[in-house]
This record gives structure tokens, C-alpha cells and sequence, in this order.
């Protein structure tokens, strides 16, 4: 039981890492990953993947709430590397769109610059970790 609230810990500290897949965090518990998917269900109700989705669209939900991001920029700022994904599980979560659920909770109130949510994420990436389109839109 011990191993297996490690894993969930290091869900609930690591949630933003995109490299935080089955395998990291069942090794978070000693398990083998099919071991890990099945003692962590039946404990705590849900799969490791249903568990760090969930806290993923929760953060999701308050940066769309209070942050001067695109849909986009949050997604990848929660740990998802695809946005039709994001929106798919955003949507089977909260019955609605990201864009729709903005809408229907920032009632006309001023958001956090986004360069503040991005710096206190961790900050823009370097120019070694953009991509090739990036570089070229941001002019190096």
C-alpha cells in the first residue's frame, strides 16, 4: 500500500510532465506495469491513466478559469502532447469543450497575463527545446 500512494503521490507533484507514462510511475511503486494497473484500480477505484488524466483537467479547469492562455498553450502546460486528446477527455470530464468551458466560467473578469502562468509553470523553453516551427516563428 505503501508503494502504491508513492505512485499517486508522484501523480499529484509530477502531473505537468509529459514524460510521466505507465512505466515511470508504476517503478514509483516496485511494480510491473500490468501489476500496477490492476492493484492501483483496486485501491483507488480508476487506472493510474484515468487517475493522472482526472488531475491534469483539474488544473486545466482553473488555468481556463483565471489564466490568458489558449486552449493550446494550456494543454501542453498540463501534460498533454495532444490537443485532441486534451479536448476529448476535457469534455468526457466536464461535459464540455475547453473553449465552452471558459466561456461559461470567466464571467467578463480579467485573467492572469499569460507570460505570468508560463514563467511560473517553469518558464518558456530554450531555444534547444523548441521545435523547428517554433524557431522559425520566433525568428531563430
Amino acid at each position: 500500500m505503501r508503494q502504491l500512494r508513492l505512485a499517486k503521490d508522484a501523480m499529484d507533484r509530477d502531473w505537468a510532465d509529459p514524460d510521466l507514462d505507465l512505466d515511470a510511475i508504476a517503478s514509483h511503486a516496485g511494480y510491473s506495469r500490468y501489476h500496477f494497473i490492476r492493484t492501483f484500480k483496486a485501491v483507488y477505484g480508476r487506472t493510474p491513466g484515468q487517475y493522472l488524466s482526472a488531475r491534469r483537467i483539474e488544473r486545466a479547469e482553473d488555468m481556463l478559469r483565471s489564466a490568458n492562455l489558449s486552449v493550446t498553450e494550456i494543454c501542453h502546460l498540463v501534460g498533454f502532447t495532444s490537443l485532441g486528446s486534451f479536448s476529448a477527455r476535457f469534455k468526457a470530464q466536464t461535459g464540455l469543450a475547453p473553449s465552452e468551458y471558459r466561456a461559461k466560467h470567466v464571467g467578463g473578469g480579467a485573467l492572469v497575463p499569460g507570460c505570468y502562468v508560463m514563467l511560473w509553470m517553469g518558464g518558456y523553453p530554450s531555444r534547444g527545446e523548441r521545435t523547428s516551427g517554433e524557431a522559425q516563428a520566433a525568428g531563430g
